[in-house]
């Protein structure tokens, strides 16, 4: 590409976002019209309850006799998670505070709902709301997975999660305002229909044969493998993989789906003649393009429009036709070119090759002096839980002016 058509680019060329194309790609919106193709799963309507305890601050959970293997009272006080089953310590006794209560109370109905559902799945399931799971909150499972075996394990995710609370405030952020505000009520975040997804874990499910796919004015563009580690095998199945996405796209997803732009996963476990539907995401800079930019796959777009045949008007329903030269011979043994959607994998010799000792998402887990600390193994966290009693017991001594 020339230089001066680079410089004359100062942002990413992306068509408007909407509320509506948002909306689009929530799990509820298409799970019915492609359940066939998609992994297990059940989706559950949340209450408004349940969404203003998703919200608060902190994190009680339900008293649960089936509670995760988590025993959050053995060493650490001061966690902010708790159960309302907890034995109060002599300073919980202390304080004014009211002793803490069983917040299912206030959704009786759907709590039961969802240990039934996760007993119906098998007994273990990969929760989601409409738009994200919570990946960024594996850390404080017991599975250190998105795995859940209890209704507390999957409140306990969805509370941890950055992600989950980007679903709850911030999934309309950097979207085409609607003019008039009232032309469009069902965008408005406070009538969004949440839905709980609870998917059936796939057993021995395989990292490196995920991979997102990026379509454009109804054109697979281009994929690519979600598992950011290199993997001997991929390149060898490319020749596989590509023409069986290919032909999942235009079976399914290619005049099916509401937008024309979209992003969408999908998992082929072997022996690879199966694909997948896991997730549908924006047409927007908030959807990870993972080893591509952007700027990248809006300049294939372009590629690929150069390789459509000529039409007349054959979204109206025209007839199709291509322009042939006079010199043109209708024998030439040339196959006409095709265009191909570019197929990446993660290299050898690649950065993102040496990662697989890098924690994904560790700027959401926790404080970064907790992360330092876990790189130095079992004793680097138990020194740092040393320091912070100290400057627990510290803050406790200010606190009662002084004393000892």
């Amino acid at each position: 590409m020339n230089e001066p058509y680079e410089r004359s680019i100062s942002r990413l060329p992306f068509p408007p976002v909407t509320r509506a194309h948002i909306l689009n790609c929530s799990y509820h919106s298409w799970h019915s019209k492609y359940r066939s193709i998609t992994p297990k799963a059940r989706l559950i309507p949340l209450t408004a309850s349940f969404l203003t305890y998703l919200r608060s601050d902190g994190i009680i959970l339900p008293p649960d006799d089936d509670n995760s293997d988590i025993d959050f009272s053995s060493t650490d006080t001061d966690s902010g998670i708790f159960s309302s089953t907890s034995t109060p310590t002599a300073s919980d006794t202390d304080s004014d505070s009211e002793p803490d209560t069983d917040p299912s109370t206030l959704w009786p109905e759907l709590h039961q709902k969802i240990k039934s559902t996760i007993t119906e799945l098998g007994g273990n399931v990969v929760p989601k709301l409409n738009w994200s799971a919570p990946k960024d909150a594996t850390w404080i499972n017991a599975t250190n997975s998105m795995e859940c075996r209890t209704a507390n394990d999957v409140y306990l995710l969805l509370k941890s999660s950055d992600f989950i609370t980007h679903d709850l405030e911030q999934v309309f952020d950097d979207c085409t305002p609607i003019s008039p505000p009232s032309s469009s009520p069902s965008t408005n975040e406070d009538t969004i229909p949440y839905h709980l997804i609870l998917r059936k874990t796939i057993p021995a499910l395989v990292p490196s044969l995920e991979f997102r796919c990026f379509v454009r004015s109804r054109t697979l563009v281009c994929m690519c493998q979600r598992d950011l580690n290199h993997y001997d095998f991929l390149p060898g199945l490319i020749p596989t993989l590509r023409p069986l996405i290919q032909k999942f796209f235009e079976q399914h997803l290619e005049k099916s789906f509401e937008d024309e732009n979209f992003v969408f996963d999908v998992y082929i476990p072997p022996p690879h003649q199966r694909v997948w539907l896991i997730d549908i995401n924006p047409w927007a800079p908030r959807t990870d393009p993972l080893l591509f930019s952007w700027m990248e796959i809006l300049e294939m777009d372009d590629l690929a429009r150069a390789f459509l045949p000529i039409t007349d008007d054959i979204t109206n329903g025209g007839p199709a036709h291509h322009v042939i030269d006079e010199d043109e011979d209708s024998d030439d043994e040339e196959e006409e070119e095709i265009f191909t959607p570019e197929f990446r994998l993660v290299n050898r010799d690649d950065p993102e090759a040496y990662a697989f000792n890098t924690p994904r998402y560790s700027a959401h887990k926790m404080p970064k002096d907790v992360v330092d600390a876990s790189g130095g193994g079992e004793g680097g966290l138990r020194e740092f839980m040393g320091r912070w009693r100290e400057v627990v017991r510290e803050q406790e001594r200010e606190d009662g002016g002084g004393e000892p």
